[in-house]
């Protein structure tokens, strides 16, 4: 028995075909003769650890169904299968097979020709006829399909993708075991139904799904491989699980015979996404917040304010600490009067941080800045479109003060047309934007300030009488510089180390007949104009000496270092304002009408911008003719 086998072994290994002994149970190649290392290009030892699914790679479904027909028939042939040469160039081949009954295995000898060398040798109607020969004894698709996926369970089964098979009429002829999980039908529940009936049937949105829509039924009327990733397959309690999902159709003698669909959920995936996205959507909103309140503050460090404690020990200031002390945690609206460059707007600051509003913003609105056109955008918002030069919906000053303090600096501003509508906002805590119908509820606390006597203009009929009281529920009066003296060292000594700081100056030190001279000096402009001295002094001083110039005008000069020796001039009431207009022209002419920022008109005055907007709206002085 040895010799004859020894033999047998002989013949293999000299036959001039290349002949290959495959197992198709466990997908090896068991032996292979020297021709077939020849017409491969691999060596031995290199095929013999090759699996046949890896060499058949590029027709693997067809090879798939060439080995049951072979498992069924115990013989079979095919010319129309490829394989990769150790090289990686595509070989097309003709095989044929038998099947080899060992006691505890089934083997396939398998005899390949190369199909371009056998084409000059062999006519080619020849060939279609027994292809199509063989096309005619093979039994029907259906059943191919079945005892394929009865045979290659193991290799189904191992995958963790769901498979299903399905005929050109799109029933299913084989279902995976992890289609079965995934689905929750048995795979005997499905086979020899109408797939897409069962699994396919609707939308996400549970809309009919007719089949010739489906991608999976278009690859038998093109024959193209699709891929798609956002559509559902149903499971059979009538849950919709999300799946992306590649549909493969087979081809046998240049017809679809059926598609192999090879799919996975994705839900955890679909949710993570979702988590994401909702996740981004949050901080999209609060980065939104946040840009909208960062433009507000960028506004503010716009208006120059450095300094933000209240300073001072005389008895004017603790009255005014005592009332913001009282008034702060209460929610009350506060009316703040006084002269400019008192610090009206340091006391509101002072309520809002002392009140259960200080971790929300408190948004200041300049009233005297605002025009009277942008009034209801400027506090109410607008809507994208609601007027020429609208191309993006903007919030208002209320909506950005929601849950905080809206300070309305220089109140008395406001055209008396215009007072009413703050007015309703105030009483309803409600607005809508402009060019938008809904209504939108805000809960704001309101702070007002103004250098008018408004008292007077109720009775002038100049601001209306109704919105004063709204906003005069807690008065507080800011006390100029002149009535607390007691105060001027140590703010003077607090600005001059700020100052100090801000230049990159050594510290410097006031003199005893500093302090004297300021305290002689009247300060109209208040604390805006001391912190104004001190920073001029600071910046021209030399060998640590600090030069103190209290005047703007030659004749406050005067007043100040030779008081006995002038003058005193009285003049009338329009005297003084006509004087001023001059000034403030003088001023704009200078400046070749520039307002704000360096070398502008505020600066060469020395007051605040804000201020000096005001006192130009209200002596009707038009900055634009100055323009050069």
């Amino acid at each position: 028995m040895q010799v004859v086998l020894s033999q047998i072994e002989k013949m293999f290994f000299h036959l001039s075909e290349a002949v290959l002994l495959i197992d198709p149970y466990s997908d090896r190649i068991v032996q292979a003769n020297p021709s077939a290392q020849q017409l491969l290009g691999y060596t031995q030892k290199t095929l013999l650890e090759l699996r046949p699914s890896h060499l058949f790679t590029p027709d693997l479904a067809k090879m798939i169904s060439f080995t049951q027909a072979v498992l069924h028939r115990g013989h079979g042939w095919n010319n129309e299968l490829h394989i990769l040469n150790q090289q990686g160039e595509l070989v097309r081949l003709e095989i044929s097979a038998s099947l080899l009954h060992e006691p505890d295995a089934s083997l396939m000898i398998c005899s390949l020709r190369n199909y371009a060398q056998l084409e000059e040798l062999r006519h080619t109607t020849e060939a279609n006829s027994l292809h199509r020969e063989g096309l005619e004894r093979w039994k029907s698709i259906e059943s191919v399909f079945s005892e394929f996926e009865r045979q290659n369970q193991l290799i189904l089964n191992a995958a963790g993708e769901g498979i299903y098979g399905m005929d050109t009429e799109g029933d299913t002829t084989f279902v995976n075991a992890a289609a079965e999980r995934i689905l929750g039908w048995k795979a005997e529940e499905l086979i020899g139904k109408n797939i897409h009936k069962q699994i396919h049937h609707s939308h996400p949105d549970g809309g009919f799904y007719p089949a010739h829509e489906c991608h999976i039924f278009a690859a038998f009327r093109d024959g193209e491989v699709r891929h798609v990733d956002d559509e559902v397959f149903w499971r059979k309690d009538g849950m919709a699980i999300p799946v992306e999902y590649t549909s493969t159709p087979i081809m046998e003698g240049g017809r679809i015979v059926g598609a192999v669909v090879i799919f996975r959920d994705i839900s955890d995936r679909k949710q993570a996404e979702e988590k994401l996205r909702a996740a981004l959507d949050e901080v999209q909103a609060l980065k939104q917040k946040l840009e909208k309140e960062n433009a507000y503050l960028q506004e503010e460090y716009l208006s120059e304010h450095n300094y933000k404690e209240i300073v001072g020990r005389s008895a004017a200031i603790h009255q005014v600490i005592q009332q913001i002390e009282l008034v702060a945690p209460t929610g009350a609206a506060v009316l703040i009067t006084g002269e400019s460059g008192t610090g009206k707007e340091l006391i509101a600051r002072a309520i809002h941080e002392g009140s259960g509003r200080h971790d929300r913003p408190m948004i200041r609105v300049n009233c005297a800045s605002i025009p009277r056109e942008l009034f209801e955008s400027e506090f109410f918002g607008h809507i994208k479109g609601a007027f020429t030069g609208a191309v993006n919906d903007r919030a208002g000053r209320f909506e950005l003060a929601d849950g905080g303090t809206l300070f309305l600096d220089e109140i008395g501003e406001i055209p008396l047309e215009l007072q009413g509508k703050l007015l309703r906002v105030l009483q309803e805590q409600q607005f809508e934007r402009v060019g938008e119908s809904i209504p939108r509820r805000v809960d704001v606390r309101i702070i007002a300030a103004t250098n008018r006597d408004l008292r007077s203009e109720v009775e002038a009929r100049h601001f209306r009488e109704d919105l004063y009281f709204r906003l005069n529920v807690f008065p507080i009066l800011s006390i100029p510089l002149r009535q607390r003296l007691e105060d001027i060292p140590i703010l003077a000594d607090h600005f001059l180390k700020l100052a100090c700081a801000k230049f990159g100056k050594s510290e410097l030190q006031l003199t005893r007949g500093d302090i004297e001279r300021m305290q002689s000096y009247p300060w109209p402009g208040n604390i805006r104009e001391l912190i104004n001295v001190i920073e001029r002094a600071v910046i021209l001083s030399q060998h640590r000496r600090l030069h103190l110039d209290f005047t703007i005008s030659q004749q406050n000069r005067d007043a100040v270092e030779s008081p006995a020796s002038q003058t005193t001039t009285i003049h009338t009431e329009e005297e003084l304002q006509q004087r001023e207009i001059d000034n403030i022209i003088a001023a704009l002419k200078q400046c070749n009408g520039k307002l704000f920022g360096e070398q502008g008109a505020a600066e060469i005055l020395r007051v605040k911008p804000t201020t000096l907007a005001s006192r130009i709206k209200r002596l009707g002085i038009n900055r634009h003719q100055f323009i050069a």
